[in-house]
C-alpha cells in the first residue's frame, strides 16, 4: 500500500508528472524509430545481418542501439556517435591544456565543448557510417537492395543516401536524448541506451523460461535457482554502484554582517567504481584484436582460445583488462589536484592534512586503495556471463547476470529513482524508499 501511494504522490506532482510522460512519448517515438529500415532494402530480408550482429564489439554496439543495427534501421548507429565524441573530449579536457581550460570556464566553456562534441559526432558518423553499409552489403543478398536492382540506382548513390540518413537518424537520437535531460526525467541518453538493453530482455525471458519448462529434469527448481542467484547479483552490482568513501571536508566560518557561513562538515563521495561501465566496454574492444590471428594457420589455435567466451584464458585476460582500465579511467576522470584547488577556493580543508600538496597526495592514495577493491568487484561482474553459460543459462539471459548490460541498467535505474525521489522530498512526500536510502537522498 505505500509503494501504491507513493507512485500516487508522483502523478500529484504536475510538473514531475509532465516530465514522465514527455520522457515516456520521446522514448515511444525513438522505440518505432528502430523498427524504421532504411529505405531502398527489403526487410524480410534482413535474417543473416540481425545473427552477425548478435556476438562480439558489434553485439554490444547492436544492443545499445536496441536491436536497430540488426535491423537496418534509419537509428542503426543510435547514440554510439555521440558518446564516442564525448569519450574522446572527455580525454581531451585531461589531457590537452586548452581543453582543461576550456572545461573551467563554467557555463561559457560548458558550451563550447558540447559544441566541439556534436561536430566530432558527425565526423565519427562519418565513419562508421559507410563501415556499416559495407557490412549490410557483405551480409545480406543482393535481391535485399531493391533502389538498387529496381529502380536502378548505382551503389554509390544507394550507400551515400543511406549514409545521409544514418546521419541524419544519430543526430535526431542524439536530439531526442538531450531533450529528455532537459525537460524530462532522468540523463536522456542513458536512458536511450538503457530501453535498448531492457527492449531484450522479454525475449531473453521467454527463452529461458521455455527452455527450462520443457526440462524433465527438474527444470522449474534450476529456473528457481536461477532467478534467486540473478537477484543476488543484482543486489551486488547495486552496492558496486553506490558504494562511496566518504571523505571529510571542515570549511572555516565567515561573519558576513550578522550571519555566518560555513563552520560546518560536509563530504566528498568517492566512488568505489566511478569508472562505471567504460572499463568492461575497452576490454570487450581490445578482446577482438586475437581474432587476427585466426587468419594465419600458426596462430589459429591461439585465436580460437583466446576467442572462447567461456573459456579459461578468455575470461582471465578480460577480468585482468578490467582491471587495468578502471584504473585508467579512474586516473582519468577523477582529478585530486583540481578537487584540492576547489576546497582551497571555497576555505574548506581535510582535518589533520595540509591545503595544498598534501591534500592531493591525500586523496591521490585514497582513490587508489578503494579502486583496488571496486576494480575487482567490476571485473567479477564482468564476467558473471560466461559462468551463466556454463551453467546451462540461455545466451541471451546469461548477459543480464552481469557485464555491460546489468551495470547500465541499475546505474541509470538508481539515476532516474534519484531525481523522482528529490521531487517527492522537496513536495514533503514520502520517497520510494522507506529504508536503504538512494545515494544522495538527504536524511529526514
Amino acid at each position: 500500500m505505500k509503494f501504491i501511494d507513493t507512485i500516487k504522490n508522483i502523478f500529484k506532482i504536475e510538473e514531475l508528472r509532465k516530465r514522465i510522460l514527455y520522457t515516456v512519448g520521446l522514448i515511444l517515438v525513438y522505440r518505432l524509430g528502430c523498427f524504421v529500415v532504411l529505405p531502398g532494402i527489403d526487410a524480410t530480408m534482413l535474417a543473416q545481418l540481425q545473427s552477425t550482429t548478435s556476438e562480439g564489439l558489434v553485439g554490444l554496439l547492436n544492443m545499445f542501439s536496441g536491436g536497430a543495427m540488426g535491423n537496418a534501421s534509419i537509428f542503426a548507429l543510435g547514440v554510439m556517435p555521440y558518446i564516442s565524441a564525448s569519450i574522446v573530449i572527455q580525454l581531451l579536457g585531461v589531457f590537452v591544456p586548452a581543453f582543461r581550460k576550456m572545461q573551467m570556464e563554467g557555463e561559457s566553456g560548458r558550451q563550447k565543448m558540447n559544441q566541439m562534441t556534436r561536430l566530432l559526432t558527425i565526423l565519427i558518423i562519418c565513419i562508421q557510417g559507410p563501415a556499416y553499409m559495407t557490412t549490410i552489403h557483405s551480409q545480406i543478398p543482393g535481391q535485399a537492395f531493391v533502389a538498387v536492382n529496381q529502380l536502378g540506382w548505382s551503389n554509390f548513390v544507394f550507400n551515400l543516401v543511406s549514409v545521409l540518413i544514418l546521419m541524419a537518424g544519430s543526430l535526431f537520437v542524439m536530439w531526442l536524448g538531450e531533450r529528455i535531460t532537459d525537460r524530462g526525467i532522468g540523463n536522456g541518453v542513458s536512458l536511450i541506451i538503457m530501453i535498448g538493453i531492457v527492449a531484450r530482455l522479454p525475449y531473453a525471458l521467454v527463452a529461458e523460461i521455455g527452455e527450462k519448462l520443457t526440462t524433465t529434469n527438474g527444470g522449474l527448481l534450476l529456473l528457481i535457482i536461477e532467478f534467486v542467484i540473478w537477484f543476488f547479483v543484482i543486489v551486488a552490482a547495486i552496492a558496486l554502484v553506490q558504494a562511496v568513501r566518504k571523505v571529510p571536508v571542515q570549511y572555516a566560518k565567515r561573519i558576513v554582517g550578522n550571519r555566518q557561513f560555513g563552520g560546518v562538515r560536509q563530504y566528498i563521495p568517492l566512488k568505489i567504481n566511478a569508472a562505471g561501465v567504460m572499463p568492461i566496454i575497452f576490454a570487450q574492444a581490445m578482446m577482438l584484436f586475437p581474432l587476427i590471428f585466426s587468419r594465419f594457420d600458426a596462430t589459429r589455435g591461439l585465436a580460437a582460445t583466446l576467442g572462447n567466451y567461456t573459456g579459461f584464458w578468455y575470461n582471465f585476460i578480460f577480468a585482468i583488462l578490467v582491471i587495468l582500465f578502471t584504473y585508467f579511467y579512474t586516473a582519468v576522470t577523477v582529478n585530486p589536484t583540481m578537487m584540492a584547488e576547489d576546497m582551497k577556493k571555497n576555505g574548506g580543508f581535510i582535518p589533520g592534512v595540509k591545503p595544498g600538496k598534501k591534500t592531493v597526495e591525500y586523496l591521490d592514495a585514497i582513490m587508489s586503495r578503494v579502486t583496488l577493491p571496486g576494480s575487482i568487484a567490476l571485473a567479477i561482474i564482468s564476467i558473471l556471463p560466461a559462468f551463466a553459460i556454463i551453467f546451462g543459462i540461455n545466451n541471451s539471459f546469461a548477459s543480464f547476470y552481469g557485464g555491460t548490460s546489468l551495470l547500465i541498467l541499475v546505474g541509470v535505474v538508481l539515476d532516474t529513482l534519484q531525481q523522482v525521489e528529490s521531487y517527492l522530498l522537496m513536495r514533503h512526500y514520502d520517497g520510494l524508499m522507506k529504508t536503504g536510502r538512494l545515494s544522495g537522498r538527504s536524511g529526514m
